[in-house]
C-alpha cells in the first residue's frame, strides 16, 4: 500500500488533469472531424487513432480510483459513443461543442424534455444546412417510438423492452435522487471504510456481501457527483444513473431498468438492437430476442474483463464474462417463461425482490468479486482514502499557513 501512496504524492493527480485534457482535445478533434468527413467507414477511420488512445490511457494511472473511472467513462463508454457516432447513431450527433465534449466523456443523458427544445432551436439554426430528410426521419422515428412506449404500460415487460427506456418524464419524476439520500449513502460508504479495518475479525461472507455494497455505493455516489457536475455546466435537466435497484422485482428489471443505465442507454443501441435486427432476420421475430439479449450481456462482460485489466494488470481469468453471460443466459429464460404464462402468473413482488438479490448478490461473490480481490483492488481503494485525507489535510494547513504569514 506504500506505493499508492507514494504515486499520490508524486503526481497522480497531475497525471489526471493532463491526460483528461488530452481526452477533451481528441473528443474536440472527433467533432469537428464527423462534421467533415460522410458518415460510415471515412468518419470510423477518422476516429478509430481516438478509441485506441482511449484504450490506452489507464495504463497511465497507478491509482485504482483514477483508473477505473477513465477506464469506464473513456475507454468503454466514450469509444461505443464515437463508434455510433460514425454511422449517425447514440447521442452525440447534432450537438454543440460544450454539450458534445461533456456528452461524450461523462455517463450522462440530457432529460428527454430538454432534447427535444435544444434540437428544435439546434435545427432552426446551426444545423439548417444539414439534410432536412434525415431530420424528419428521425423525428418520426422518435414519435413512433414514444406511441410504442406508452401503449406498453404493463407490469410485465415485453422481451423488448428489456433494453428500452422508459419515458423521460416518468424517469424524472420517479427516480430524482435527493441530496439527503446521497448523504445517507456518503455515510455508509464511510461506515464500509472503517468496517474494513477490522475486516481479519469479520466472517469472509459477510466481507463479500459488504464488497458489494461498497461496488454499488461508490458507483452512485460517483455517477451522481457526475451528473451533478454536468448538470451546473449544461444547466439542464439529466436523467438518473441509477433506479434502487434494491426494489427489483426481477432479473429483467434489475438489469434493464435499474442498474447502471447509463451502460443500459449505450448497450441497447450499439449491442441489442443491431443483433436483434440480425437475429430476426434469421432466426425470426419469435426467437431473435434470445440471441440479442446473450450478446449484449457477453459484450458486458468482455468491456468488464478489460477495466479487470486495468485495475490489475493481470492476465483474465473470464468469471466477469461467465458472470454476465450466466446473467444473460437467466434473463433470457426470464423473458421466455413471460412469454410462456402470458401476464397469467406471476411471483409477488416481496419474493421476487428477495430472489432477485439473493441471485445476484451470489453469483456476483462467485464470478464478480474473486478477481478484484486478487488484484487487492478493495485494499488499495482504503489506501487512497486514507491518502486522499492526508492530501486534503496537506492543503488545509498550506492555505492556514498563507493566512497566517498574510
Amino acid at each position: 500500500m506504500e506505493g499508492d501512496m507514494k504515486h499520490w504524492k508524486e503526481g497522480e493527480i497531475t497525471v489526471f488533469i493532463k491526460l483528461w485534457l488530452s481526452i477533451y482535445l481528441s473528443l474536440s478533434y472527433c467533432f469537428f472531424a464527423a462534421k467533415m468527413a460522410p458518415i460510415g467507414l471515412p468518419r470510423l477511420l477518422l476516429f478509430l487513432p481516438v478509441i485506441f488512445l482511449f484504450l490506452l490511457i489507464p495504463l497511465a494511472f497507478h491509482s485504482v480510483h483514477f483508473c477505473g473511472i477513465t477506464a469506464f467513462f473513456i475507454s468503454w463508454l466514450a469509444s461505443f459513443k464515437l463508434l455510433m457516432l460514425a454511422f449517425n447513431y447514440g447521442p452525440l450527433p447534432s450537438l454543440s461543442l460544450p454539450r458534445f465534449l461533456l456528452i461524450a466523456c461523462l455517463p450522462v443523458k440530457i432529460h428527454k424534455k430538454c432534447t427535444d427544445s435544444s434540437v428544435g432551436s439546434s435545427n432552426n439554426t446551426h444545423y439548417a444546412q444539414q439534410d432536412s430528410g434525415q431530420h424528419r426521419q428521425l423525428n418520426s422515428f422518435v414519435n413512433e417510438t414514444e406511441e410504442k412506449i406508452q401503449k406498453h404500460q404493463t407490469l410485465i415487460l415485453s422481451p423488448n423492452e428489456l433494453f428500452r427506456e422508459k419515458p423521460a418524464m416518468e424517469v424524472s419524476e420517479n427516480r430524482q435522487k435527493s441530496t439527503v439520500s446521497y448523504a445517507v449513502k456518503a455515510v455508509l460508504m464511510g461506515l464500509i471504510i472503517r468496517i474494513y479495518e477490522y475486516s481479519d475479525s469479520i466472517n469472509p461472507t459477510v466481507i463479500q456481501i459488504i464488497h458489494c455494497l461498497h461496488i454499488y455505493l461508490f458507483l452512485d455516489i460517483i455517477l451522481g457527483i457526475v451528473a451533478a457536475l454536468a448538470r451546473a455546466v449544461l444547466g439542464l435537466e439529466l436523467e438518473p444513473q441509477f433506479n434502487e435497484p434494491y426494489l427489483c422485482s426481477s432479473l429483467q428489471d434489475f438489469w434493464g431498468n435499474r442498474w447502471n443505465l447509463m451502460v443500459n442507454r449505450i448497450l441497447r443501441p450499439a449491442v441489442y438492437s443491431p443483433c436483434l435486427g440480425i437475429s430476426a432476420k434469421y432466426l425470426g421475430r419469435k426467437w431473435a430476442t434470445y440471441p440479442a439479449v446473450i450478446a449484449t450481456f457477453m459484450v458486458s462482460g468482455l468491456m468488464h474483463e478489460l477495466i479487470y485489466f486495468y485495475l490489475g494488470r493481470v492476465r483474465p481469468t473470464w468469471e466477469v464474462t461467465c458472470f454476465f453471460l450466466l446473467q444473460g443466459a437467466c434473463v433470457a429464460v426470464e423473458i421466455a417463461v413471460k412469454k410462456a404464462l402470458r401476464g397469467r402468473w406471476r411471483l409477488p413482488r416481496i419474493l421476487g425482490t428477495i430472489l432477485t438479490l439473493g441471485f445476484v448478490t451470489l453469483t456476483r461473490c462467485w464470478l464478480f468479486l474473486p478477481q478484484l480481490l486478487r488484484c487487492e483492488v478493495f485494499a488499495k481503494a482504503s489506501a487512497e482514502y486514507v491518502a486522499l485525507g492526508a492530501f486534503v489535510k496537506d492543503i488545509r494547513m498550506t492555505l492556514a499557513l498563507g493566512a497566517r504569514s498574510a
